[in-house]
């Protein structure tokens, strides 16, 4: 099987990841819960690991560092948690479900939505996204790269739209957090939202945000926390506040072992590797007839994803013989990018995503560069 659905999960871990997860199920107690061995073993692998995320991402310490169970969460903890009826917020077509949808439920409550626009390659038009700004804009709302297009959004000059208007900077970086290097600090970033089971290669079902000291931010759930026991208020304090419930220690410790692994091989190794097979792909498929391309490939400043749809056929069916004849898996669809496809026209029709990893191989890419030729002389 030829694995290129890396952006939706990616499938081959370093084998340090699952000898922590393997280790921690059978050593860890649940953090904060008692000063026996088993649960002090629990707090200082989380904490350990909170703070190699905050080194990680330039964070100011480690209690910026907020563990969700992906993206979703930690996207939906920053959104319900900042804003309010009467306020008005500025995102983007870009963006994934995991932020549209939120703020489709807010505006029911009286939030105030406008989405920046993008041209016909996907690519953000900054122009027209701050001449939206409003007196009341309370947020920018960003994704740091498309997860249908792989076009990559320019943190800092984002940062600076937000500085300049006293605006609120939430970024989705879902595909980008262990790609390219992200520094909140320089960037003015307020609440950055991260999933650890895409290209930080982690487990499933572990992520996070990192909320800038002084944001107010309300939790998203609220519960037991190991302090303040009596008390009927959730805690103020960082981490805390935003981290009701046992936390998935497993998972933490796994994702724990995959940034190790990130910062020994090097973030831009890995990110060049990935993005040489995205480009010798592009090149291989660009001459099929018929072919059309979705995103901007004249750069590399970018995320390792090509996405395109032969002739009319139906993105699905591409899809699906690509795996029944072929054995590649790739994801056809919406992508749970719905404003983006309705920018490039692709609503009906879908798309056919290939994402790449450093895992993957050349003869892997040359593969799926034939395959794909086969497929086009045949339904042509």
């Amino acid at each position: 099987m030829i694995y290129l659905d890396n952006a939706a999960t990616t499938l081959h871990k370093p084998a340090v990841v699952a000898d922590a997860v393997l280790q921690a199920m059978t050593s860890l107690g649940n953090a904060g819960r008692g000063v026996h061995s088993a649960t002090l073993s629990a707090s200082r692998t989380v904490y350990d690991v909170r703070r190699s995320l905050a080194d990680f991402f330039h964070a100011e310490n480690a209690s910026c560092i907020a563990f969700t169970c992906n993206s979703t969460e930690a996207l939906n903890t920053a959104i319900k948690g900042t804003l309010n009826p009467g306020d008005h917020v500025l995102t983007t077509v870009m963006e994934h479900n995991s932020v549209l949808r939120p703020l489709y439920e807010l505006e029911k409550k009286g939030v105030r939505v406008t989405h920046a626009g993008c041209d016909a390659k996907g690519r953000l038009l900054l122009p027209e996204l701050e001449a939206h700004i409003r007196p009341e804009t309370k947020a920018l709302i960003c994704t740091h790269a498309s997860n249908l297009t792989g076009n990559l959004n320019d943190l800092d000059a984002l940062g600076r739209i937000a500085r300049r208007h006293g605006l609120l900077f939430i970024v989705d970086a879902s595909q980008t957090a262990g790609v390219w290097p992200i520094d909140v600090q320089a960037a003015g970033i307020d609440i950055l939202c991260f999933t650890g089971h895409k290209s930080l290669l982690g487990p499933q079902g572990t992520g996070g945000l990192y909320v800038r000291p002084g944001t107010d931010i309300r939790p998203l759930k609220t519960g037991g926390t190991g302090v303040q026991t009596y008390s009927h208020a959730q805690p103020a304090e960082m981490p805390t506040h935003l981290e009701a419930g046992t936390l998935n220690g497993h998972g933490i410790a796994g994702l724990g072992a995959a940034i190790g692994y990130i910062d020994e091989q090097g973030i831009s190794q890995l990110r060049e590797k990935s993005l040489r097979l995205m480009r010798r792909f592009y090149d291989g498929v660009s001459g099929i007839p018929g072919i059309r391309f979705y995103g901007d490939y004249a750069t590399d400043l970018r995320c390792p994803i090509v996405t395109l749809n032969l002739g009319d056929a139906d993105s699905g069916e591409v899809s699906d013989i690509l795996f029944s004849d072929y054995a590649i898996c790739t994801r056809p669809g919406g992508h749970c990018a719905p404003l983006m496809h309705e920018a490039l026209g692709t609503v009906s029709q879908g798309a056919v995503r290939f994402s790449f990893s450093h895992s993957n191989t050349e003869e892997e890419t040359d593969a799926a560069v034939q395959a794909l030729r086969e497929i086009a002389a045949e339904i042509s």
